[in-house]
């Protein structure tokens, strides 16, 4: 008699379930805009959503630690006036990613064809690719460290690019072989993980090698279904979660060098179809509970955590689910990566948890509208008391200004929010 041999992963019993209905966000009415996209981004202290609003480009921030307390000298209006525009598309953009690595580096591409990389702080261009795709493009991905990027297009091929030297270093046609639309990730191992469709519309899963692109590591047919499969992938544990746009379920798959490569775990059902999906950065799950997952699920009109834990019996931190995970800080300047610079993320331990610093501001240079602070000191081996006395004098200057100014405009706002309370209530007397 043959026995079946079980494969043995920490990750076979991990489980979803969504979170208690005090916890979710009613009345958003979710963006209906028909755009293969998740709709949603979430970091630890706040949730965005794309909403339904006349001319499109609207979206709600949420502050997630703050569901139901308003601060006193929060202003009671709408922010209209963007801090920076990027102009340079021609069409409407469908796709925003930061560089993993390299401070204020946004990508942004849309129904121009074009990719576009941009340092925010000073609103330049810093590279612009706009002869790669000949069609509309449907996902960018960066790898680990920010120096390739894995593109999918409706021209059904998948491209991996080096973006400063613009050129298309990998391509395969026809990775999946229908004509809905595909998403490439990065995984950890370098490999590329792509969801498409067969030429039967059946959907389908792979694992592509970069360096030799002929026959995929894995392909797997999934399912007859018309909603793209979104993929979330999550480095640490080498899992990948799918979630199809009007799907009720997010299956999820664990990627090894053991064949069949990607190797399914289980399925997280519910009754309601999704809009679109945010997926939290490692660093901000509760640790204490074994969390290694949580996402954002957007329902028509509100919008549902999911959490996905393993169980443990034990109290203690678990070394082997929470290796050190990619930090917000960034690990090079943007003149450093576009000099040709690479390094990868800057990584923290969440033994103690993490907890978001209550203020960050972008670290940018002197012509930057985003922040006032004066430029950065070069990098050097000398200590800063070694700098010129007149150098110092001006950078504390600088700062103590700085200061005041803000301690100035939260005076201000909280005055104005007096003012619009004060209002209100004369408004509410007269009726």
């Amino acid at each position: 008699m043959s026995r079946r041999v079980v494969r043995q992963s920490k990750f076979r019993h991990v489980f979803g379930q969504a979170a208690k209905a005090d916890q979710a966000y009613e009345d958003i009415r979710v963006s209906k805009v028909t755009w293969d996209s998740s709709f949603c981004a979430v970091n630890p202290k706040f949730l965005a959503i794309i909403v339904e609003a006349g001319g499109g480009g609207a979206f709600i921030v949420l502050p997630l630690a703050k569901v139901w307390q308003i601060p006193d000298y929060t202003p009671m209006r709408n922010i209209t006036e963007p801090i920076i525009t990027l102009e340079g598309h021609s069409k409407r953009v469908g796709i925003l990613s930061w560089h993993p690595t390299a401070r204020n580096v946004l990508l942004s591409a849309g129904g121009d064809n074009m990719i576009i990389i941009w340092n925010v702080g000073t609103g330049e261009v810093l590279l612009s690719l706009d002869d790669m795709h000949p069609d509309v493009i449907h996902s960018v991905c960066w790898n680990s460290n920010g120096s390739l990027l894995a593109t999918t297009c409706k021209d059904k091929t998948l491209r991996i690019i080096d973006p400063r030297k613009g050129q298309v270093v990998a391509e395969r046609f026809a990775a999946h072989e229908g004509m809905r639309p595909m998403r490439a990730v990065f995984t950890r191992q370098g490999h590329i993980f792509t969801t498409g469709f067969t030429r039967m519309s059946q959907r389908e899963l792979g694992l592509w090698d970069p360096n030799n692109f002929e026959e995929p590591v894995a392909l797997q047919e999934m399912d007859t279904s018309n909603g793209v499969l979104l993929p979330f992938y999550d480095p640490d544990s080498s899992i990948v979660y799918l979630c199809g746009k009007g799907d009720s379920s997010i299956r999820y798959f664990e990627i090894t060098d053991e064949p069949p490569f990607v190797h399914y775990l289980n399925t997280f059902s519910s009754k309601e179809p999704q809009r679109g999906m945010g997926f939290m950065p490692k660093r901000g799950l509760d640790v204490s509970k074994c969390e290694i997952a949580r996402f954002y699920k957007l329902h028509e009109r509100k919008c549902e955590p999911i959490i996905m834990t393993v169980p443990r019996k034990s109290d203690l931190f678990q070394d082997d689910l929470y290796p050190d995970t990619p930090g917000p800080e960034p690990a090079l300047e943007a003149d450093e990566w576009l000099s040709g610079q690479d390094a990868d993320p800057v990584l923290i331990s969440l033994r103690d948890g993490y907890v978001p610093p209550k203020h960050r501001e972008l670290r940018v240079t002197k012509r930057n509208i985003l922040d006032v602070r004066p430029p950065s000191v070069p990098r050097r081996s000398q200590s800063s008391s070694d700098a010129p006395l007149s150098q110092q004098h001006t950078l504390e200057t600088l700062l103590e200004e700085i200061k005041a100014l803000r301690e100035r405009v939260q005076a201000q706002e909280q005055r104005i929010t007096a003012l619009e309370n004060m209002l209100c209530e004369l408004v509410d007397g007269t009726d």
